[in-house]
């Protein structure tokens, strides 16, 4: 196949920090980790070509608020729903009641 990869290339040397500027704001590079390479994670990403395996910084410091705040929104998300089905009924009840038979599909 044209194009394909070897799958017994050598994995790439680990990224190393030259440099000695500090990781943040001044986008310059961040230093490197060596318990991250090692990863699962990475080592599938340096098997499928991948020259950044993951998100530099993005370990959540704090998971749970993240959590807590999926299922409050998770709650209102099927109060939103309940509330429509609800008011579907609600209305279709009283334009029957108040004599709207055309409101209700029936000719």
């Amino acid at each position: 196949m044209a194009g394909a990869r070897p799958t017994d290339a050598a994995a790439p040397p680990p990224p190393s920090s030259t440099s000695e500027e500090e990781p943040g704001e001044g986008g310059g590079p961040l230093p490197a980790d060596p318990d991250a390479y090692d990863s699962p994670r990475a080592s599938q990403a340096r098997a499928r070509g991948l020259a950044a395996p993951y998100i530099a910084g993005g370990l959540d410091p704090d998971p749970e608020a993240g959590r807590r705040e999926d299922r409050r929104y998770l709650r209102l998300l099927i109060l939103m729903v309940v509330a429509v089905i609800l008011a579907g009924f609600v209305l279709g009840f009283l334009a029957n009641a108040l004599g709207f038979p055309g409101l209700l599909g029936n000719p």
